[in-house]
């Protein structure tokens, strides 16, 4: 006994040593875990800035050639020169329909000289263009000059926002009149906010006039200047009264990333240009407040390991000085019991028997104390989720180095969520000799099989065992604790992993049972030993070889289930291997729950 602790210290030594050092790597690499996920966020920003950039100039480059088609087709010359034959003007009607639609645009109308419309694809509407007078927009002075106009604007008849494309219609030499397409933004926008990012599209002036969020439409991303204000009056471009300013302000971030404050929240920017002949930039905006948050993820995680690894070494710690004072209490015992049966051979010969044995039994006590208190509590139930934060931090960096960050998240997501279990498992343990304190009450069954075959997945692929899940129809209700019956399940899965052996097959149901459901796990490997069905649930019983196992998995799921009103049981299957069973009481489903199954029917 005296051998065990100095090994004992020198372990709890090591273990706050890693501990300590785990704490002090999390807060080092804070600052580059935050920079990193922030720049995999705005390169992701970037790429989208750059992709809306060029589906505008796409646009903007099929719609400026049809102007010119238009303007050539011999009807509208010949309306502009008789504009009161009315035959011809409603066969011209009729023309620019058809081709707004044909080549979906929201408008097509025709002027004359003077900017009034005598034509339009709009003729129906109530509010139609013709009869209205454009000579103030500059896409039209720009067409009668002999150029093609372009120009974005708010509607003045219509209300709609648009981008006006306008070519000159000749007769000859002559220019007598003007045709001009328009075309809406709001399939774009509508597009925009299907993506992950915020995008703004604003004109020289900085006009926010296309954006995925409503409410930054027509707002001055920069403050208007007097004369920029008279323009837009003068070419009735915008409506004054609805241009506000966008609280807007800009800071650079980690590692140089550009960042903006808008209305309180802070985004990611970044910005291309659609096309120079229409002066609009586009802007990207991408919250940061998740990549942040990714990163204080992976710090929690890190800094919650070294905790754990601090608390592994004070309870070390506090066994070896127990260990310690019983083996000083015992040599003492000894010494008082040798010294008072020294008298008569018989007797100190039958009291160092009894001494033997005594000793014998307080050396066993204390093997069964430690083995059951610390071994059973830290090594049985933190092993099997600390190899699923392995397995998944080691599938993160693989992800990280092929660039697959949705995987980096998902891997990320599991770890926080193992992180999560531990914690419960350590809260179980503390209160693992009187009654549990987790509460018992309505579960998902389908739920905790489904953590449970996730813990195990990774064990099953190392030891090439298929895992065969039949997931029964609807949602089963049981009494129980989620954390205590997933333990009780992976255990079952582990211990079948292990028999069924390579090449191996689990087979997993779930099936209703009198008065409630039933879970089994049935494995493919050489079933139970001979008289092991008697004994499986006694503590320290185990047919694993020395080292492997310690004999008390069965025993603590045979309790949890138990304290569960279930029951636990396990036999030879008929087809070979080994099946194992859990028994539990249905429940009802909670009346929050209910209806949220209820609305999913």
């Amino acid at each position: 006994m005296a051998s065990r602790t100095p090994r004992i210290s020198a372990r709890w030594s090591l273990t706050l040593q890693i501990g300590a050092f785990a704490l002090l790597m999390a807060v080092l690499v804070w600052p580059q875990v935050q920079r990193y996920f922030l720049n995999e966020a705005a390169e992701q920003n970037s790429v989208t800035s750059r992709l809306v950039g060029d589906g505008l100039r796409s646009a903007l480059d099929r719609y400026a050639p049809l102007p010119h088609l238009i303007a050539a087709r011999p009807e509208l010359s010949q309306l502009l020169r008789r504009p009161n034959d009315r035959d011809l003007a409603a066969g011209v009607n009729e023309l620019l329909l058809n081709t707004a639609i044909s080549v979906t645009a929201s408008d097509v109308y025709l002027m004359d000289t003077a900017g009034l419309t005598i034509a339009a694809s709009s003729y129906r509407k109530e509010r139609s263009f013709v009869g209205r007078n454009f000579s103030y927009r500059p896409y039209f002075i720009q067409a009668i000059a002999g150029g093609l106009g372009q120009y974005f604007a708010l509607g003045t008849t219509s209300g709609e926002r648009g981008y006006f494309y306008a070519a000159p219609v000749r007769d000859g030499p002559h220019i007598i009149g003007v045709v001009a397409v328009k075309f809406t933004v709001d399939a774009f926008e509508a597009r925009w906010r299907e993506a992950s990012s915020d995008i703004i599209v604003t004109d020289r002036a900085g006009i926010v006039f296309m954006a995925s969020r409503p409410d930054w439409r027509l707002r001055a991303s920069v403050a208007l200047t007097p004369a920029r204000r008279a323009e837009i009056e003068q070419n009735r471009q915008y409506p004054l009264d609805r241009l506000t300013p966008l609280d807007l302000e800009h800071k650079i971030g980690p590692g140089g990333i550009q960042l903006a404050i808008i209305d309180g929240a802070e985004y990611m920017l970044a910005t291309s240009t659609a096309t120079q002949a229409a002066g609009w930039t586009v802007t990207s905006l991408r919250r940061a407040a998740p990549a942040r948050l990714q990163a204080a993820v992976l710090f929690a995680i890190l800094a919650m390991l070294g905790l754990l690894m601090i608390l592994a070494a004070r309870v070390l710690r506090h066994r070896a000085a127990q260990r310690m004072r019983a083996r000083k209490l015992l040599e003492r015992r000894v010494d008082e019991r040798t010294a008072a049966l020294s008298h008569e051979i018989t007797e100190r010969r039958r009291t160092e028997e009894t001494l033997r044995r005594t000793q014998a039994g307080l050396v066993q006590a204390g093997k069964l104390s430690a083995l059951g208190q610390m071994s059973a509590a830290l090594s049985h139930e933190f092993n099997q989720p600390l190899q699923a934060v392995k397995a998944y931090a080691e599938n993160a960096q693989t992800f990280l180095d092929r660039g697959e960050t949705s995987e980096v998240r998902d891997n990320i997501g599991r770890i926080s969520r193992m992180a999560d279990r531990m914690a419960a498992i350590s809260k179980h343990l503390r209160n693992f000799a009187r009654r549990p304190g987790e509460a018992i009450g309505p579960i998902t069954l389908i739920s905790v099989i489904e953590d449970a075959l996730a813990v195990s997945a990774p064990k099953a692929k190392a030891n090439g065992v298929q895992l065969d899940y039949i997931r029964p129809e609807g949602a089963p209700w049981v009494m129980g604790g989620h954390v205590r019956l997933q333990q009780v399940l992976v255990n079952l899965v582990s211990n079948g992993i292990d028999a069924a052996g390579a090449q191996g097959r689990l087979d997993i149901a779930v099936l209703p049972s009198a008065g409630g459901w039933q879970v089994t796990v049935r494995d493919t490997g050489p079933g139970l030993p001979p008289g092991a069905a008697e004994q499986m649930f006694d503590p320290f019983f185990t047919t694993k070889p020395m080292g492997q196992g310690l004999g008390l998995g069965l025993s603590i799921s045979y309790n949890i289930v138990r304290d569960f009103g279930g029951t636990l049981w396990g036999a030879d299957h008929h087809e070979g291997g080994a099946i194992f069973g859990v028994d539990l009481v249905a429940a009802d489903v909670p009346e929050q729950d209910k209806s949220v199954q209820e609305a999913a029917e």
